[in-house]
């Protein structure tokens, strides 16, 4: 039984419990990729269907991740078959599962706020954008958010952190960043600002001839629904619909 319910592995050389950082990786990766779809159908479209269906998911997963064992996670597995071919690269497992309770319960949080309630408003923003937020800098830098609080307040417990973070250390001399590097970065920016700013202006879209906005009698077509108000989505709704 205890092969079915537990967190982590026990590998050799590894005082702690310990998971596959590249599996963790990828998994977050794949969770980003379809919690920004159904993010974006939300803010852009109006439709809050995939975020209903990627919050009963999401919360499905860590529920499995936290209380059986992260192996047979959905998005675990997926991420596992991604990168079997490469060499492990083991992480403590202890501050994995602090990380992911907050995940699972910024989860439960949005379950009970649009699954339940069908609330939406600025919290459902803010919920959102912390876990694409998380997601991103897990999968995309390797860096984990949350990881980081476990070790303030316990800095003696967290043990193989990704790329050796947790060690006292300044360096290789190869990643050292200096000042032309910040430059180029800074010149970077400002020239694609100029850019956009100068011959990419934006344009307001052609509205139809049977357009909502036309007439007194459509004007309340027109009118942004009360969800739209509440997350700032009112001039963006009327575009959407063919009011501006």
């Amino acid at each position: 039984m205890n092969n079915y319910f537990r967190f982590g592995e026990r590998i050799a050389g590894y005082d702690v419990p310990v998971l596959n950082e590249r599996e963790v990786r990828a998994a977050a990766g794949i969770l980003f990729l379809f919690a920004l779809v159904s993010f974006m159908n939300s803010w852009l479209m109006g439709n809050f269907r995939y975020t209903r269906i990627f919050v009963i998911a999401f919360l499905i997963d860590f529920t499995i991740r936290i209380f059986v064992n992260p192996k047979f996670s959905p998005s675990m597995i997926l991420g596992r078959i991604a990168v079997r071919k490469q060499m492990p690269e083991y992480a403590g497992a202890p501050q994995k599962r602090f990380a992911w309770s907050i995940g699972l319960a910024l989860a439960v949080t949005m379950f009970y706020l649009i699954v339940i309630n069908n609330m939406v408003g600025p919290i459902n923003l803010i919920v959102c954008a912390t876990c694409l937020t998380l997601l991103f800098f897990e999968s995309a830098f390797g860096i984990c958010l949350a990881c980081k609080i476990y070790n303030l307040f316990f800095p003696h417990q967290a043990q193989a952190c990704p790329g050796g973070v947790c060690e006292v250390g300044e360096g290789h001399g190869a990643q050292k960043i200096g000042f032309a590097q910040l430059a180029i970065v800074a010149l970077f920016v400002g020239l694609i600002a100029f850019i956009g700013q100068r011959y990419f202006q934006p344009t307001e879209l052609a509205t139809p001839a049977n357009s909502n906005s036309a007439g007194p009698a459509n004007e309340g077509k027109c009118t942004p629904p009360d969800w739209a108000v509440a997350i700032g989505h009112a001039e963006m709704w009327k575009l959407h619909n063919n009011c501006k």
